[in-house]
């Protein structure tokens, strides 16, 4: 059972949020103040003291991860069963809520999910169909998510437009992708959502089922929803009002994807008259100047709710700001930075992160990453299940259990290659078009007709031979039915070797699950869903990819007008507070120590331009910082680069004593080799001995052993 103790461990403003049982709250949680304590520690006493039930309380987080790590907490901290509760995302509530009701909405319960790259194939599909630039397909599939987030229909948009404007021809495509994604029964994220809200809004008695199975609702990183998941807890909480929502309205930077900070600004009160709002401003993570500094930025956006952060870390290092010639001075002054911090045995590289408004700010800090020998990863890369060889092997499990599912059968008819080229794909879509059905269903209608060449024919034949008896065998878990599918279609008889073990790790992940169970879980996962890299390295990524993350050590790169903020939201005031609450998110992740670079001039799309320092900057303390210039003549600024290269091509050798191995010297006892150069005759090593310190030492002089 839980500590009895448990609520001592948590400050006043915690206890008082866990505390409020009845009636709506809004829980303003600052940066690092433990707002997910207060959501997991809420939830124990709901079942402890209130007695609800775990499947009775309806909570929601924005990522897999985070929902994975709350129950693991909450099952920390009691012993109740935990596999029927609903916590996860919008997005998994949802699909759990449709997979039992959708009928009510013309739909099959065994609808097949679509991903975004599902979702653009489709869409560039309709393109082709309609003679449009299939270019367009990335812009249209984002205006047609901002359209259904919103909780507009195609027919709706449509009535908004004059008939003749590019509007138009965006609902036009809009309808028809509605249509298609019905016709193969199956649903994008968005309609996930919309469509929940669309059941419950038509019918009535369906909403008062799901009153009466959640009296209670917790909403975590509540500043993130856009409006289509702020009327879906509306609606769940229309009945009971026991609505705890908690967030921060100056970490909401997800105004692209829909994400509206008035839910959390102004309609949560307005909406639920009466709320009780309680700031959680003891911050757990960061120094004082940290805050200082963050605190004092944030401060100069307008309509925000006032929080003042504050610590008992003490003051800590000063923020650091330092302005270069270029961005290769920047990255260089970054790696060295990273390295001296090493070296002085304070941190391992995984306690070091490198922030960055835009991804192609990365290219110049791999660089210098790269010429110390320092390991790094790039955090948000490609999704594991949108890797090539992963989406054949699942859309083959989609098209067995969802035969109707279009996009997916597109992707394997000829993977592997089968000699199925797309003149016949034509003529199976006009087959599908011209009888209303699927394209599946028109291949066995083209066979059975005879209306097609032998050679083609018996290609077909032969398809459909191999999904039947991939879909007639019986499976016990998903593992079963894709190592059925792997081996009856002969994909891992001539393929990479990395591509195989990608397929045996989606075989490993899928052992004694529900096969339905895991193609939903693959269909909801996101890149920001995955474990980043167990190797000790730096991390790198982009400045919304951090959000939720901490580090002791953050730099972040590029603090120029333009950059950040990025020039698209100079001249609009809107976007410019989201760009500050964006700073804002980066400087929160620090625990220890912050840094800030930016240069005089930087190379942008292939033109060197001159940057002025970001407006930001002058809403920071003097007294919290420290400002360092290094700016260099031409003449100078040659030299260094000469000298950065010499050392660069000096590293280039396959090092005698990787860094992290374990070496014994005569006196001093084991140490751990923290870094290497030279080569041949001329090795030195940097060795930290337990008890006396990092040494330098010259292998040819010393006899170190390795073990």
């Amino acid at each position: 059972m839980a500590k009895e103790t448990l609520l001592e461990e948590i400050n006043p403003q915690q206890k008082e949020a866990i505390l409020h049982m009845k009636g709506p709250l809004l829980v303003l949680a600052g940066a690092g103040s433990g707002k997910t304590r207060v959501i997991t520690h809420k939830f124990v006493q709901l079942i402890k003291k209130q007695k609800y039930r775990p499947s009775s309380i309806f909570t929601v987080t924005f990522t897999n991860k985070a929902a994975n790590e709350m129950k693991e907490r909450i099952c920390t901290l009691m012993e109740n069963d935990m596999r029927d509760a609903w916590i996860g995302t919008f997005h998994s509530q949802c699909n759990k809520i449709l997979r039992r009701e959708i009928k009510a909405l013309g739909y099959q319960p065994d609808f097949s999910i679509y991903d975004d790259a599902d979702q653009c194939n489709m869409i560039r599909h309709i393109l082709k169909e309609l003679k449009m630039y299939e270019a367009l397909y990335k812009g249209v599939a984002s205006r047609i998510s901002i359209l259904k987030s919103s909780l507009i229909s195609p027919g709706e948009f449509l009535s908004q437009g004059d008939g003749f404007s590019f509007e138009e021809k965006i609902g036009r495509i809009y309808l028809k992708y509605q249509d298609e994604l019905k016709r193969c029964n199956a649903l994008d994220f968005d309609d996930l959502i919309m469509l929940t809200v669309r059941l419950f809004e038509e019918n009535p008695k369906i909403l008062e089922k799901y009153h009466k199975t959640f009296p209670y609702i917790l909403v975590d990183e509540f500043q993130d929803t856009n409006h289509s998941q702020y009327r879906l807890l509306q609606l769940l909480a229309s009945a009971n009002k026991n609505i705890c929502a908690v967030g921060d309205d100056d970490q909401s930077i997800y105004r692209f994807r829909g994400a509206d900070v008035n839910n959390i600004i102004l309609n949560f009160e307005k909406d639920f008259p009466g709320a009780k709002i309680i700031k959680l401003e003891q911050n757990y993570r960061s120094t004082q100047n940290i805050l200082r500094v963050s605190g004092s930025v944030i401060s100069k956006n307008p309509h925000r709710k006032p929080k003042t952060l504050w610590t008992d870390k003490g003051c800590g290092e000063k923020v650091f700001y330092c302005r270069l010639n270029s961005e290769e001075e920047e990255a260089k002054h970054v790696a060295r930075s990273i390295k001296d911090l090493y070296l002085k045995n304070n941190y391992e590289y995984s306690d070091f992160a490198v922030l960055y408004r835009i991804n192609v700010q990365a290219r110049a800090i791999e660089d210098a990453l790269r010429g110390e020998g320092i390991p790094y990863h790039i955090i948000s890369g490609i999704s594991f299940y949108h890797r090539r060889e992963i989406k054949d092997i699942i859309s083959y499990m989609k098209v067995i259990l969802n035969p109707d599912d279009n996009v997916s059968l597109r992707r394997i008819i000829n993977s592997p290659s089968r000699g199925i080229g797309v003149s016949t794909l034509s003529k199976i879509e006009q087959e599908a078009k011209k009888n209303s059905i699927s394209l599946f269903a028109a291949i066995k209608l083209l066979v059975k007709s005879g209306n097609i060449a032998v050679s083609i024919k018996d290609k077909l034949i032969e398809f459909i031979k191999t999904m039947n008896s991939i879909s007639s065998r019986s499976y016990k878990t998903a593992a079963d039915m894709l190592k059925g599918i792997a081996e009856k279609i002969g994909y891992t008889a001539d393929i990479e070797e990395d591509r195989l073990q990608n397929i045996m790790e989606l075989i490993s992940s899928a052992e004694n699950v529900p096969i339905k169970d895991f193609a939903d879980r693959v269909s909801l996962a996101s890149s920001a869903d995955e474990s980043s890299s167990k190797i000790k390295s730096v991390s790198l990524m982009t400045l919304h990819s951090a959000k939720g993350l901490e580090f002791p050590a953050v730099f972040i790169i590029g603090i120029e007008e333009g950059i950040l903020p990025y020039f698209k939201a100079i001249d609009d005031p809107i976007e410019m507070q989201e760009e500050r609450r964006l700073f804002y998110v980066g400087m929160t992740r620090a625990k220890d120590i912050l840094c800030l670079t930016g240069v005089k001039r930087r190379k942008l799309y292939s033109k060197v331009q001159e940057q002025e320092p970001s407006r930001f900057l002058s809403d920071i303390p003097n007294e919290c910082c420290n400002w360092i210039e290094k700016l260099l003549n031409q003449k100078e600024e040659r030299s260094v680069l000469t000298a950065e290269q010499a050392k660069s091509a000096v590293r280039k050798f396959e090092a005698a004593y990787v860094i992290g191995c374990r070496v014994k010297h005569p006196a001093w006892g084991i140490g751990v080799v923290k870094d290497c150069c030279g080569g041949g005759d001329d090795i030195k090593v940097t060795v930290n001995f337990p008890g006396i310190g990092l040494k330098k030492l010259a292998t040819k002089y010393i006899n170190l052993e390795k073990i």
